[in-house]
């Protein structure tokens, strides 16, 4: 889940989001190399490791506001050639890590074009400010009667 998003939020940017999981997958890129790991004698023989590749300005699935939203917010994530890359090594097979580092993606971007509610500055009601008042009271009362007289 992404960090700065509750569930809801993400729940109801994922449905309201103009691209799907797969019209993005057409338009990435995939490198593949041999990953370390658990695997044994197969991840010496196989390349499971996957670096996925996406161009955001030569993607459809975006405005061009979404786009300057996604490089303001994925800066550190762009290599040298103005791709965003995503890496995945946690499974045996290419295929899965495939799948995982897609959902990557589509979470990074999800997060990227999200525009948070604005906050409105409200203001502490009235009868809200006496009650507070009044347990402040009470417990001071309560510690006043306490103390010990110790003029006598």
């Amino acid at each position: 889940m992404h960090k700065n998003l509750s569930g809801k939020q993400l729940l109801l940017t994922l449905l309201n989001m103009n691209f799907s999981k797969q019209a993005l997958a057409k338009e990435v890129t995939y490198k593949t190399s041999r990953s370390g790991g658990k695997g044994g004698q197969n991840v010496n023989k196989v390349s499971t490791k996957v670096e996925l590749l996406f161009n955001v300005d030569g993607s459809v699935l975006f405005s061009d506001e979404e786009k300057t939203r996604i490089k303001e917010k994925l800066q550190s994530r762009f290599n040298k050639d103005g791709h965003i890359q995503v890496f995945c090594d946690e499974e045996r097979s290419q295929l899965l890590n495939k799948e995982i580092a897609l959902e990557r993606l589509t979470m990074l971007l999800t997060g990227a074009i999200h525009i948070p509610k604005i906050r409105k500055a409200t203001k502490v009601s009235r009868q809200a400010k006496e009650a507070r008042l009044a347990g402040k009271r009470v417990i001071s009362q309560k510690k006043e009667s306490r103390r010990k007289n110790f003029d006598v």
